[in-house]
Order: structure tokens, then sequence, then C-alpha cells
């Protein structure tokens, strides 16, 4: 399996490439703010096809750049319905004045194509199979990716806004909430695996085992304790 990443913008967002192998169609996840030209740079390199743009929620940091990714490859855009909205009204998504200046060098809008993503839906893209789970807390539609283990690859974890390495995402923006947050923690976070690779919307990766043993919030909500006073990251 190949997996290319890299941060992007101002949020420094990380966007990820995911295909089976070099020369292989790919599934491009999160392309946020300044992204388009690591997506191109990335596609080059490893001689990748996109098939589609999956998205972890709807926040501008993870979808400014869908409209230029989808519309110059001709592919559909992933996202769920709860954060529709955010793509063409971002400004409302974080909270600000319609009307606000919202780095004026933004494109927002919707791609041509977009799916919508269901909690348990298996998307079966560029020869992948990607498991959706639906994640509220750092939004209403936040969701996380999840591919199983292969061969001598640990299962990995796309977690967009809802894990990251020793933290959580926000939820003090419209759309958050912190008893969404622990719940969407221990219902998709703690079954996981060990082993599991966790790839963030923000940050380096990390694994299961390691947030399970030292992540504040995680350890929490594993020890039934409910919330914590602790940093959250993310925009």
């Amino acid at each position: 399996m190949l997996i290319a990443g890299f941060p992007a913008g101002a949020w420094e967002t990380n966007c990820y490439l995911v295909a089976p192998a070099a020369g292989e169609e790919c599934v491009i996840i999160d392309p946020g703010h300044r992204a388009a030209a690591g997506v191109e740079e990335a596609l080059k390199k490893h001689r990748l096809k996109p098939v589609a743009v999956v998205l972890t929620h709807g926040h501008i940091d993870h979808v400014a750049s869908v409209v230029p990714v989808c519309g110059a490859h001709g592919v559909p855009a992933w996202i769920h319905p709860e954060d529709r909205y955010m793509m063409a009204d971002p400004e409302k998504a974080l909270g600000r004045a319609i009307g606000m200046p919202l780095m004026g060098e933004l494109t927002v809008g919707e791609p041509d194509d977009v799916k919508e993503l269901t909690d348990g839906a298996k998307l079966e893209l560029a020869g992948l199979e990607l498991s959706v789970a639906h994640a509220p807390g750092h939004t209403k539609g936040s969701v996380t990716f999840g591919l199983p283990e292969a061969a001598d690859i640990p299962p990995v974890f796309f977690s967009g806004d809802l894990l990251f390495a020793g933290s959580i995402g926000r939820t003090d923006l419209p759309g958050g909430d912190m008893a969404d947050m622990l719940e969407s923690l221990a219902r998709v976070c703690l079954p996981l695996e060990d082993s599991t690779v966790v790839l963030s919307g923000h940050g380096p990766q990390t694994t299961i085992g390691q947030e399970r043993a030292t992540n504040p919030y995680l350890r929490q909500v594993a020890a039934g304790l409910g919330s914590v006073d602790a940093p959250r990251r993310g925009m």
C-alpha cells in the first residue's frame, strides 16, 4: 500500500493520497487550504490517478481545495450530509458573520459531483475498501476512514479531527459538542487494535496503543470518567 501525506496551508492540515501501490488509482483525503499544488506533485511523483476525494469533515482547512482538485480530475467528493453545507458556507461553520472576509484567495463551493457518506458504509474505491464511521463531536458530520490490515501492513485509521497524537479536536465551534466527542472516542476509537496506525488531520502519526496509554482524553473515556481539562487541537 502507498500512503503519501503532507501538511498544507495556513492550518497545516494533513492531506493524504492512498493507493494500493505506485502507478495505480488513488483516493485523496482532505485536500485543504493550498493543497492543490501538493496533490499534483504527489500524483506526478507516484504516477497516481485519482478516482475520488473523501472528506473527514467540512471545515475550510480540510475542504478548501476540493473544487480545484475535483475539477482538474473529474472526480466526485464524498462528505457526510451534516457537513455538506460547509463547502459553500464556511463562515457559518466557523461562527463568523456572513460577509466577513475569509482569506479572500479561497474558492468555496461544491464540486460538480458530491456524494454523501453514511455510517458503516464500505467505500470500494481505487482497489481499496475504506470503512466509514460517523464520529460527531468536532462537527456534526465528522467521519473517520479505516483500512483493514493487509499482509505485513497494520490497520490504518484516518481520524480527521477526532483524535490527534496526545489530544483531540476542539468542540467550541458551531456543531461541536464535547459529549458527542467523548461518545465518538469511546465507540469509534477504543475498539481498534493497539497496532492501528492513526493518521490524523493535524500533527504526526501515532498508534491507538500509544494514545490508549498516554492520551488524557482516551484514557479518561476508557476509564469511564467523562470529560478532561486538557488542550485540544484543530481549527
